[in-house]
């Protein structure tokens, strides 16, 4: 086993990994700096009642019991032809960061009188630096995971033998829709005493002329990469930190958004104590999260007068995984 596996399966156990036989304190993801075991939430009525919003039109059995893909179902064939059709320029943006991980080593080969390079990669992906797409196991609330099942039942030290990754392999390919939250504000950022609200998501649509529809990738930028430049930098889900309060579920719902991208996550600290107060919508909704670099993409919308474009994140094919890294594009 190497030294890199050994501190990731050492650090997981120190987190609660050894408990997995409790549904409500697995702890499978530690070392990703965006995670916190469900058992942290408070056991009180106004943390129950929020809990509960996942509750709400919750997406189970919509697609059969057994469905590993939720909400993203509703990207058809029909669906991503519309989307195609939105490409006018041939513009692209990428919405990936830079990505460098935490390990990278070299290896150069001679062959005659010529030679090759490959190089190892050595990351964890999850949290808020590697833009990545996470699969329905990735996380869930003491209800259950996606589609109610338990995760001490589905996943283990190998990976999930439920929703994995590979349930996305046919890409995510779909019309995207772009809601800039500091445009709307006058505002270079999202602050930590203003959180993005269901409300004023449903505002910046409508002063942006846009329709969210089913089936869309739904791209909410806050001003990340602004706020780090002026305040400090941006945060695991552990500590303080701006962005999407609970009440953006709802809007998210009732629109039937497939995939939901940002670039800030859960406001932390969740004022009634969720793990997820946005994250919510990846277990009981089915919605694929991807955590992206939208500064560019808000920059390019302004430019192009528009804020629909084709979307498209093409996930890895790992088998039993929780997530993928991916290098989203918009087109124009």
């Amino acid at each position: 086993m190497s030294s890199t596996r050994r501190r990731f399966l050492l650090s997981t156990v120190a987190l609660g990994g050894a408990s997995m036989a409790r549904r409500t304190a697995p702890a499978l993801a530690a070392g990703a700096p965006d995670q916190v075991a469900p058992s942290q939430t408070p056991n009180t009525p106004a943390a129950n009642a929020t809990e509960n919003a996942f509750t709400y039109r919750r997406n189970w059995g919509r697609w059969g019991v057994n469905d590993q893909m939720g909400a993203v179902n509703l990207i058809t064939a029909q669906k991503r032809a519309a989307a195609a059709a939105l490409v006018k320029t041939g513009r692209t943006v990428s919405l990936s960061r830079v990505f460098e991980p935490d390990q990278h080593f070299i290896r150069v080969n001679q062959r005659g009188t010529g030679g090759s390079v490959v190089d190892y990669y050595g990351f964890l992906y999850h949290g808020v630096t590697v833009t990545h797409v996470d699969a329905l196991c990735h996380v869930w609330d003491r209800s259950g995971m996606w589609n109610g099942r338990d995760p001490a039942k589905e996943i283990d030290t190998n990976g999930t033998r439920f929703a994995d990754i590979t349930a996305f392999s046919g890409g995510l390919i779909t019309r995207g829709v772009l809601l800039d939250v500091p445009r709307h504000r006058r505002v270079s950022y999202v602050s930590m005493e203003r959180p993005v609200d269901g409300a004023e998501l449903e505002a910046i649509a409508k002063a942006q002329g846009v329709v969210v529809e089913p089936g869309d990738a739904l791209l909410v930028y806050s001003g990340r990469e602004a706020f780090v430049r002026s305040v400090a930098a941006y945060g695991p889900s552990t500590g303080a930190r701006p962005g999407l309060d609970v009440s953006c579920a709802r809007f998210i719902r009732d629109r039937d958004v497939a995939v939901l991208g940002w670039d800030m996550h859960d406001a932390m600290p969740d004022k009634d104590g969720l793990p997820w107060p946005a994250h919510g919508v990846l277990y009981s909704y089915g919605v694929a999260l991807d955590n992206a670099l939208l500064e560019p993409l808000a920059q390019a919308c302004s430019e192009e007068q528009r804020y629909d474009f084709m979307f498209m994140a093409l996930p890895l094919k790992i088998p039993r995984g929780t997530g993928s890294p991916v290098n989203p594009i918009a087109l124009f």
